[in-house]
This record gives C-alpha cells, sequence and structure tokens, in this order.
C-alpha cells in the first residue's frame, strides 16, 4: 500500500476541519433553539399568549457562549435546558487549572459529586487523583477536570444523546479556553460524544488521536478499574504515552 501524499492527508485534514466546524454550528444552534423555547415557556407563565405575528426580526447573528470562564460557568449554574436540571442538587462544571495542558473528561457526576458540586470526589475521585500524582507526576490542581454532562443522570444511568447534546458546547466552550495540549476521556461515552466515534472503548484506549487544536488518548473510567482492578496495568500504560506526550515540547 502506497503511503498518502502530503496533498492528501492536507485535503483530509481540511475536510475533518470543516466537518467539526459544521457539527460545532450544528450544536450551537441546538442550544439556541432551547434558549428561546425556554423564553416561550416562561412568557407563557406569566401570561403572554403565542402569537403568530413576528414583532421584530432576528438578528442572523451567530449564537455564542461567553469567553471568560467565571461567566461560562455562572450560564451553565443557572442553565436548565434539559431534563437533569430537574432533579440535580449541583451543577457540576469543572474545576483544576483553567490554562492547564492536561484535560480530563468523564461521563457525568456520581452521588457524591452532585452532592459537592465537584466532579470526581467519590471513590472514583480517589482513584484518578492517585492516577494524576502518582503515574503522572502531577497535582490534580494542575489539570483540568469536567464531565460530558454538568448534572447527575438519575441512578448514575448514561446520559441520553438529547442530554449530551445539550450540554455539549459548554463542554466545547471550556476546551477553546483551556486550550489543552492533551485531552484525557474516560470511558467509553466521553470518547464517543467528544469525538463522534462509537468503537468500544476496549479497542481504542491508548490509542492517540489529532483533534482540532489538541491531541486525544481515551483510557478506562475510575469505576470500570473499581470493579476490574486487572485493568489497572492497562490504563498505566495509558498514562505513561500521557506523560511522555506531556514531555515533550
Amino acid at each position: 500500500m502506497k503511503p498518502c501524499s502530503k496533498a492528501h492527508s492536507t485535503t483530509w485534514k481540511t475536510a475533518y476541519a470543516r466537518k467539526e466546524k459544521l457539527r460545532y454550528n450544528a450544536i450551537m444552534r441546538n442550544l439556541k433553539n432551547a434558549l428561546l423555547l425556554k423564553q416561550l415557556y416562561q412568557l407563557k407563565q406569566l401570561g403572554y399568549r403565542y402569537t403568530n405575528i413576528t414583532p421584530c426580526k432576528e438578528e442572523s447573528t451567530s449564537f455564542t457562549l461567553p469567553n471568560e470562564f467565571e461567566a461560562l460557568k455562572k450560564q451553565a449554574i443557572n442553565c436548565h435546558l434539559c431534563e437533569l436540571s430537574k432533579t440535580r442538587q449541583h451543577v457540576v462544571f469543572g474545576e483544576g487549572d483553567i490554562h492547564a495542558k492536561l484535560m480530563f473528561i468523564g461521563e457525568g457526576p456520581g452521588a457524591s459529586e452532585d452532592s459537592m458540586g465537584r466532579p470526581f470526589v467519590g471513590r472514583s475521585g480517589e482513584l484518578l487523583t492517585k492516577m494524576i500524582e502518582n503515574v503522572l507526576h502531577l497535582k490534580r490542581d494542575a489539570v483540568y477536570i469536567t464531565n460530558i454532562v454538568k448534572c447527575r443522570p438519575p441512578n448514575n444511568r448514561v446520559p441520553t444523546p438529547s442530554e449530551a447534546h445539550t450540554c455539549q458546547p459548554y463542554l466545547l466552550k471550556q476546551i477553546e479556553l483551556v486550550k489543552p495540549k492533551l485531552i484525557v476521556t474516560l470511558g467509553g461515552t466521553a470518547y464517543h460524544y467528544l469525538t463522534g466515534d462509537e468503537t468500544g472503548i476496549t479497542k481504542v484506549r491508548g490509542t492517540l488521536h489529532q483533534q482540532n487544536g489538541y491531541m486525544l488518548i481515551p483510557t478506562y473510567h475510575p469505576s470500570y478499574l473499581l470493579r476490574n482492578p486487572s485493568a489497572k496495568r492497562e490504563v498505566f500504560e495509558d498514562l505513561k504515552k500521557v506523560k511522555a506526550l506531556l514531555e515533550n515540547p
């Protein structure tokens, strides 16, 4: 098999970038529509009636999220765009160094996280902290940690596609603002919703993926390791790759 030419590689990268931009724009349109629908419900509760008369013409400007972390966090905390907002105790936005080179992304908050409003603070969180400190030799607060969805799914179930896609603009904006060199996705759900690839985690863990502006390595979720301690060796090997990539300028 002949190696791909440089021109072919450039064309593929351009097509991939265009596809990612279209996907992002679609996500942002969905979020904008959800916000408009929320405003209509609020007006209805105040006694307004729906009308087919357009009171004003909407400008064709694109919907954007805040470009500052605190403003973005505040908007996420006040978000009620999906069903998860009805059962949560706290929005678990994320924590860590907002200029970190390394970012960890999990599936969603559990009971401990929902109670405290912080990501990965239960048994899974304790294991993740050990992975960061003992293998990568970094402090936990030197990386940034968040999840695909910011509110806990009932009974710790997997987020639905609707929930994940509604929350995705917040995650993409976090990535844009942090500008990590490398992202480690924890578990198959995080990998799937960040890349669009439905390949099982057992087949893709430890592989390197070039995304828009950063590299991505999927590995097992800490909760999986608590149930399957024998898989810790594989995650150890994945984290060694992460460490080498971070140390390579």
